[in-house]
């Protein structure tokens, strides 16, 4: 990665800088960020898919993991679901797929970066990519979708204008390419993570090689390690935690385990 682009936060007032930067809109008038965030507990990690993380000859898997996971899951309603909708579907049940989250929110990526109490001895990261950048380098027949719906990130109902199937998407240009898509809200967590998916035309290519090949769209914004529980606090004070960002008792018993933990 370009040392440039590595931004070390001095202080939670700089944190929330950094992460603002370039958010003004002059068009509008208004503060309006054209960046994706994630925030991983460790500096060090890749930014690789839960399909890279099975190894071996994990492309080879995919097509029969998506199409086990159609064939033995119910869901209501699916006859009109597309590929991509099962593609979403199987990321937010933990199924291996080339989707990587990320989301609108820097305060829910800070929250991803902090939320680990076992990873307080190390940095944290917060990636964020300009997605309205990168998309200008994806293949035209996809630039001319966003024309028509005056939109910045994709849905998935416009993928399935362009690429019926993950083979069809993987076909659509011999470089590759990467983009940003806003996922169908299919329940609360999805919603209340302000979550937003990137897919890569090759599942064998990571992000990380995605930003590599195109160092103007991004900043890594590291969170140091002793900087770590003051941002945990404050989001907590935020109500920005996991009672909020996963509805349910397995999300309220997370965050009461680890609010009261203490600092020790």
């Amino acid at each position: 990665m370009a040392v440039r682009n590595v931004i070390r936060a001095k202080s939670w007032t700089d944190l929330i800088e950094q992460l603002y930067v370039d958010s003004w809109d002059p068009n509008l008038n208004r503060f309006r960020s054209n960046y994706a965030f994630r925030g991983l507990s460790n500096s060090d990690y890749e930014l690789a898919t839960s399909l890279m993380r099975l190894g071996g000859r994990y492309w080879d898997l995919e097509f029969h993991l998506m199409r086990n996971f159609i064939k033995y899951a119910r869901v209501d309603s699916s006859d009109s679901y597309s590929a991509w909708n099962w593609l979403v579907l199987a990321q937010h049940h933990g199924l291996p797929t080339r989707l990587l989250d990320w989301t609108f929110s820097p305060f829910v990526a800070m929250h991803f970066a902090t939320n680990d109490l076992t990873k307080y001895d190390e940095d944290g990261v917060i990636w964020c990519v300009d997605y309205v950048k990168l998309h200008e380098r994806v293949p035209e027949v996809l630039r001319m979708e966003l024309i028509t719906e005056g939109a910045k990130a994709f849905t998935i109902e416009m993928l399935s204008n362009v690429s019926k199937t993950l083979q069809e998407f993987d076909g659509l240009s011999k470089e590759g390419f990467a983009l940003f898509f806003d996922p169908p809200s299919m329940d609360e967590r999805i919603v209340n993570q302000y979550s937003m998916h990137s897919v890569i035309s090759d599942p064998k290519r990571s992000f990380d090689d995605v930003l590599k090949h195109n160092p103007d769209v991004y900043r890594k914004i590291v969170v140091p390690s002793d900087l770590k529980w003051e941002v945990r606090d404050k989001l907590d004070q935020a109500n920005i935690n996991e009672r909020m960002l996963f509805p349910g008792l397995d999300g309220l018993s997370c965050w009461l385990a680890r609010h009261y933990s203490p600092r020790t």
